[in-house]
């Protein structure tokens, strides 16, 4: 009861603050574009903090801190090489938030600054194992768009105050009870989905929802391998699965490697955020921007725990040549054009390895249309015998659906 409290206490601080950087965005920009400045700019307060965390914990000894060991060139270089090696990234002591809050306090920071902040975290991924796990993840962040204002002193005021709403935001790394970026992107998207023209449901699976899901899918797991969510949005479900195969400290290896695939390209960036943000290594996760159905990725993969809350009712191509694709052929049918919902299933059962464990969000109509989606449902229990168990649930779980 008590830690249920604070986790209440902390996510309605979240939201005042978000609330008030809705505000200071609010008539500059679309509702919709809010979290692109919003949720960057926390991930990258995230990325630095980690910074001055770790390479501060590996001075500690030398009594210096990283900013007065960046300084001396005999331990510049030995910090960028551990950096890559430890984080993936290096952000330069002039960079850090820290740093960029400072200057906002004391009324100097342009917001070049930033700019050139998250350009100089790019380029040092480069050529670097981490390189995938961090390109592009800040392509939604424009900070030269004139819609935060035609001149650079109207910029520079207005992300100075985003910036500064996002350091007030009070945020324990060593025991992170609330989901950070996930709530805060619920928030958003929950408050302007309407404004966005889509549906927060979409990217979004609610805390309720990737609890039960990731509950039934680890029962009886004492490991699992290999991971994925084929729609994984911003990768709420994922993280929901590794929080429940991980539940003491002394767990951390009984999660193996986490593969994901979402089609929208900002709401994949933010699945990787979101994995980072979380602790998971660079090189733990493959997150794959593209369409699951006709663009599959991991092809030769066998998944050991494989959770799912694919669109509802999607229309797809349904084109005759998946006949003979691996995926759907022994079913002799395809999923309508207009209900992509048994493609996903089918898509899903291909990758199950001997003794995996696959949970679907699905709407309830696969129950009961017939036609091809009959034939693929008796196929699946009759002959590949993959049907544990089907449950309810009740009306109104998601956004913008019943």
């Amino acid at each position: 009861m008590e830690r249920t409290e604070q986790q209440r206490r902390e996510k309605q601080e979240l939201f005042t603050k978000l609330w008030t950087m809705v505000n200071d965005l609010r008539g500059n920009m679309d509702g919709s574009e809010f979290k692109n400045y919003i949720l960057g700019t926390l991930f990258y307060r995230f990325l630095s903090d980690k910074t001055e965390r770790v390479l501060n914990a590996q001075l500690a000894n030398d009594g210096l801190t990283y900013a007065e060991a960046w300084a001396d060139e005999d331990y510049k270089a030995d910090l960028i090489e551990a950096s890559l090696e430890d984080l993936g990234y290096v952000i330069e002591p002039e960079y850090l938030f820290s740093k960029l809050v400072e200057d906002v306090n004391n009324g100097v920071f342009k917001v070049e600054q930033y700019h050139r902040a998250i350009k100089e975290l790019e380029d040092s991924t480069r050529g670097q194992k981490s390189s995938v796990a961090f390109e592009g993840l800040f392509e939604d962040l424009d900070l030269t768009s004139t819609k935060l204002g035609r001149e650079v002193k109207d910029r520079s005021k207005l992300i100075g105050r985003v910036l500064s709403t996002a350091a007030a935001i009070e945020i324990d790394y060593e025991d992170m009870s609330i989901d950070v970026l996930g709530d805060a992107y619920e928030y958003l998207m929950s408050m302007y989905a309407q404004t966005a023209g889509k549906k927060a449901g979409e990217f979004f699976t609610p805390k309720t929802m990737s609890t039960l899901l990731s509950r039934l899918a680890t029962l009886g797991k004492e490991q699992a391998k290999n991971i994925m969510d084929p729609t994984a949005g911003s990768g709420s479900l994922l993280l929901e699965v590794i929080h429940s195969m991980q539940k003491d400290a002394d767990q951390t290896d009984r999660v193996g490697h986490i593969f994901a695939q979402e089609i929208n390209s900002t709401t994949s960036n933010l699945c990787r955020m979101n994995l980072i943000m979380h602790g998971l290594s660079y090189d733990s996760f493959d997150v794959f921007n593209g369409d699951t159905l006709e663009n599959p990725a991991f092809k030769g993969e066998k998944m050991d725990i494989i959770v799912a809350n694919p669109p509802y009712s999607l229309n797809w191509s349904a084109d005759t040549h998946f006949l003979e694709d691996e995926r759907f052929s022994q079913y002799g049918k395809l999923a309508p054009k207009s209900k992509a919902d048994f493609a996903f299933v089918q898509h899903i059962v291909s990758y199950m390895a001997d003794d995996a464990t696959a949970v679907v969000l699905l709407p309830h109509g696969v129950l009961f249309r017939g036609a091809a989606e009959g034939t693929i449902r008796e196929y699946l229990i009759r002959e590949l015998n993959v049907l544990d168990a089907v449950i309810g649930l009740p009306a109104n779980c998601f956004y913008g659906t019943g």
